[in-house]
């Protein structure tokens, strides 16, 4: 009797190999044997995903080889709205603070609502009220996630719909507003023109960014959404960073159509 025993497992590692060698020799002599018009196909399809993957990844990755195949290039009339406004790279945020906007502390219809009572009745259906204007619950089909939020007014509900300034008021201040006097900054600060209701959690995220920085996750909705940026940066004289405004054209590339929104 052995010393060293033959466990079982001991004894299937042998044969285990043996059948991964047969295998791969076996799909080796497939592929050898195969048709070469079989071959040939192959090949031109692993090109294929390789070309899409370049011609997808690289302009994202270069601006260079964006412009080269024309990425950043769109046409429509948000893109020529677009080519009026000021590019400037040197803009500074110093100074900023979002109350000299004076959010909500308007009532220009005079209907004893503030602004966000006016957008929150705009922009969500089966609207019920309290107190008057005040909203009080509705259902928002939210433009920058695609999903629709059953809104409930209250401390701990209101929150999951919130008010957007599509050009954020930080963002406004780094382009001209801090150049501008308290009239009109509460001007820009109330302008339903730039504010939409949307998710809570989607509007927190995209904090003070550009359209260099972030875009809504709903597809469908993001020409839009640069061509009503371009709209208000254009109806105040703002400018837009190169970044911003090459990711910008990106967009619009997609849609040749597109207009600025008239209100």
């Amino acid at each position: 009797m052995s010393a060293h025993p033959r466990t079982p497992s001991s004894r299937r590692r042998p044969y285990r190999r043996r059948a991964a060698r047969r295998t791969t020799r076996y799909a080796a002599r497939r592929f050898n044997a195969s048709n070469p018009l079989e071959r040939l196909l192959i090949l031109l399809v692993i090109a294929v995903v390789v070309g899409v993957t370049i011609g997808i990844v690289l302009p994202k990755l270069s601006p260079t080889v964006g412009g080269l195949t024309g990425e950043y290039t769109a046409v429509g009339d948000a893109a020529e709205t677009l080519e009026t406004l000021t590019v400037d790279d040197d803009q500074s945020g110093e100074g900023y603070d979002r109350d000299l906007f004076g959010y909500r502390e308007t009532d220009v219809d005079g209907n004893g609502c503030d602004v966000r009572d006016d957008v929150l009745a705009r922009d969500l259906t089966d609207v019920t009220y309290t107190d008057g204007c005040k909203v009080a619950s509705g259902v928002l089909d939210d433009p920058y996630t695609g999903r629709t939020i059953a809104f409930t007014r209250g401390a701990r509900t209101s929150s999951a719909v919130q008010i957007d300034h599509v050009v954020a008021l930080e963002n406004a201040w780094q382009s001209g507003a801090k150049d501008w006097d308290t009239a009109r900054r509460y001007e820009f600060g109330n302008d339903m023109y730039n504010l939409l209701a949307v998710d809570g959690p989607a509007n927190s995220e995209k904090g003070s960014a550009s359209a260099a920085y972030w875009l809504p996750t709903n597809g469908d909705y993001r020409c839009e959404y640069v061509a009503r940026q371009i709209g208000v940066k254009a109806k105040y004289g703002l400018s837009v960073t190169s970044q911003e405004k090459q990711s910008m054209l990106a967009v619009l590339h997609g849609c040749p159509a597109q207009e600025v929104p008239s209100s």
